[in-house]
């Protein structure tokens, strides 16, 4: 039951970063307002972050290698605390860049770690429930966390959405200091050896269906609220409602996909990319009416959210010796792809208009779906 207890402490963990990193979306008009800087300047706060996890995540993972975890994982929620609190005292834009800059350093360092522990701690069958219940923190971050700190905005002023995040990395800390026990660090050195893990075809294969995957998510979802404005004809309450619909349904479809994914994860796998197709093609027909998207809301997130533990487990289960290292690597893979899920989906909307935009997420679920059948084909797990 102790350990229960640890795996909400360090989803909240989660919770508190993920808020960080994408609670500053909500407001990015009103910084740049602030700072007197254009909103795609005032997009860096966003872009940077997640640049630097892309691209320093595993070789933190691997420097740190050799160090307590618990201590990791309170350093690193220290780090995002006061990160928090001195861009809450920001007075110019490129000090708040840099102070949003430092706690992405230590963004794949939580994560690889947290979701190490859950491996590690629990039966090989209940594996990716644990790993779930890492990622609930994730999806409660897009349900209430992001929400919140753009409402501080209205109600209070910008500094209080930061000194938000702030609060919730304190509370984490306190939980993690008092639940989770000394983690040493492995002593199987052999096991982080960059070259050995990187020649396992196995890995890339995963970790290319996993960037599809998530790719393939964001390119719709990431315009999610411009679709239901544009096309589906709703009003701002009615998408604040819809986007928290959107999350709560997703958080029930990710204890699902957690309770199969360990012993069924081709079945899982499959099933989840035929059903998000299917949801696609429904925005399709029926995204200009305003009932049947409501439901259609409901079954997208309730489908949707399994996407990245489904992408994490299959990455994870490629080299299983070396979790915390694989994991910074799916970090930099899930962070890469919300990039080009955005982009490609800015790229369909401007030259196909947002209502097509569904296509560009079809067209992707479908090569995950080639690339799964090629592992199946090849026996490859």
């Amino acid at each position: 039951m102790k350990f229960d207890k640890t795996l909400f402490v360090l989803a909240l963990g989660v919770f508190g970063i993920t808020t960080t990193e994408f609670g500053v979306i909500g407001i990015l008009p009103e910084l740049a307002s602030v700072f007197n800087v254009s909103i795609d300047k005032a997009g860096w706060l966003l872009s940077a972050f997640a640049i630097i996890v892309a691209v320093f995540g595993p070789l933190m993972v691997w420097l740190l290698s050799s160090y307590d975890r618990k201590k990791l994982l309170v350093l690193s929620l220290v780090i995002f605390a006061v990160s928090n609190v001195l861009s809450s005292l920001a007075t110019n834009f490129t000090f708040l860049l840099i102070v949003r800059m430092l706690p992405a350093f230590f963004h794949p360092v939580y994560w690889s770690i947290a979701l190490a522990v859950a491996v590690e701690n629990t039966a090989p069958n209940q594996s990716s429930k644990a790993v779930s219940t890492i990622f609930s923190g994730l999806t409660i971050a897009t349900v209430l966390g992001v929400p919140l700190a753009t409402l501080l905005v209205d109600v209070l002023n910008w500094q209080s959405s930061f000194l938000l995040s702030a609060l919730l990395n304190i509370v984490s800390l306190i939980g993690l200091i008092g639940l989770l026990p000394p983690i040493k660090a492995s002593d199987k050195k052999e096991e982080y050896s960059k070259k050995t893990i990187l020649r396992k075809p196995i890995l890339w294969l995963n970790i290319l269906l996993a960037f599809c995957i998530i790719t393939a998510m964001y390119s719709t979802y990431g315009y999610m609220a411009d679709f239901l404005k544009s096309v589906s004809g709703m009003n701002g309450k009615e998408v604040s409602i819809m986007l928290f619909f959107f999350g709560i349904t997703g958080i029930i479809g990710n204890r699902m996909v957690g309770k199969y994914m360990s012993s069924k994860p081709f079945e899982t796998t499959f099933i989840f990319l035929v059903a998000l197709i299917g949801v696609h093609f429904l925005l399709l027909v029926f995204g200009s009416y305003f009932v049947p998207m409501i439901v259609i809301v409901g079954i997208w997130g309730l489908i949707h959210t399994g996407g990245f533990l489904i992408s994490n487990v299959s990455v994870a289960s490629s080299v299983p010796e070396a979790q915390e290292f694989v994991n910074s690597i799916f970090t930099s893979c899930g962070n890469l792809a919300v990039t080009a899920g955005a982009t490609i989906g800015g790229f369909w909307i401007v030259h196909f208009g947002i209502q097509q935009i569904v296509w560009s997420s079809i067209l992707l679920l479908g090569l995950s779906l080639v690339i799964l059948l090629v592992k199946k084909v090849l026996r490859w797990k």
